[in-house]
């Protein structure tokens, strides 16, 4: 007949708050680069939708008519029109601007994703009040007209806007959006380099002997208590030392 030993195994002890806190995550949640939920991943995406795409329509309306006109030529006259760059090029430079803003956010963290945040805002206010101000503008085409005519008093008659400049401050007003997201949520938004950066902890200089060197606790396998006591510490009782 054998026999049953009864040696009590402990049980393991509930990790608690402080059990869990690691250094990563501590200075994970201090330079705002914990990962964050679903409202944070939705308003993650919907930064680089709104900035991405405002970024890209700014970019392709300023690029087209933006005015009309004409000019008189001796007994005749001769068509003139202004594209978006002809009249400002402020909002093409920074479309540019908001996306390098757009893509910087997510390279730094703390105080210097906030200033690269309130630049990627500043960048869509700055190009949708500049679309704004040159939807009216008709000093380009009267530089058009002078240079056409040879006549520097020359100006545009007959002048007529389209609707480009408005798609091209609509798509600043995404830009803006896209900066206000991320003032607003950034410091939760995860960061390109946060997760590959090793865990703080002693290093060699640490764990080599010598003079005030702590040593490790020795665990027996065969006591039940020492494996337990190793896994509080965080290390793993099946390595080989």
């Amino acid at each position: 007949m054998g026999y049953v030993s009864a040696v009590p195994v402990p049980q393991p002890r509930a990790a608690g708050p402080a059990a869990t806190s690691t250094p990563t995550a501590a200075r994970a949640a201090r330079d705002g680069d914990g990962g964050g939920g679903p409202s944070d991943r939705r308003s993650l995406a919907a930064a680089l939708l709104l900035g991405a795409a405002g970024a890209a329509v700014v970019l392709i309306a300023s690029g087209q008519r933006w005015a009309a006109g004409t000019a008189a030529v001796g007994g005749g006259s001769v068509p003139l029109d202004a594209d978006g760059r002809d009249i400002t090029g402020v909002p093409a430079a920074l479309a540019v601007v908001g996306l390098a803003a757009l893509v910087a956010v997510f390279a730094v963290r703390g105080g210097g994703r906030l200033l690269v945040s309130a630049l990627l805002a500043l960048s869509g206010a700055g190009a949708a009040l500049a679309a704004f101000l040159g939807a009216s503008d008709r000093s380009a085409l009267d530089e058009k007209a002078a240079k056409t005519t040879g006549d520097t008093a020359a100006t545009i008659h007959a002048l007529s806007h389209t609707a480009w400049p408005y798609v091209t401050a609509a798509g600043s007003v995404l830009i803006l959006l896209a900066g206000l997201l991320a003032l607003v949520y950034g410091r939760r938004w995860p960061g390109m380099s946060g997760r590959y950066e090793r865990p703080a902890g002693p290093g060699p200089a640490a764990t080599a002997p010598g003079r005030g060197a702590r040593r490790a606790p020795v665990v027996d396998p065969d006591r039940p208590e020492d494996l337990w006591k190793a896994l509080d510490r965080g290390e793993d009782p099946t390595r080989e030392s």
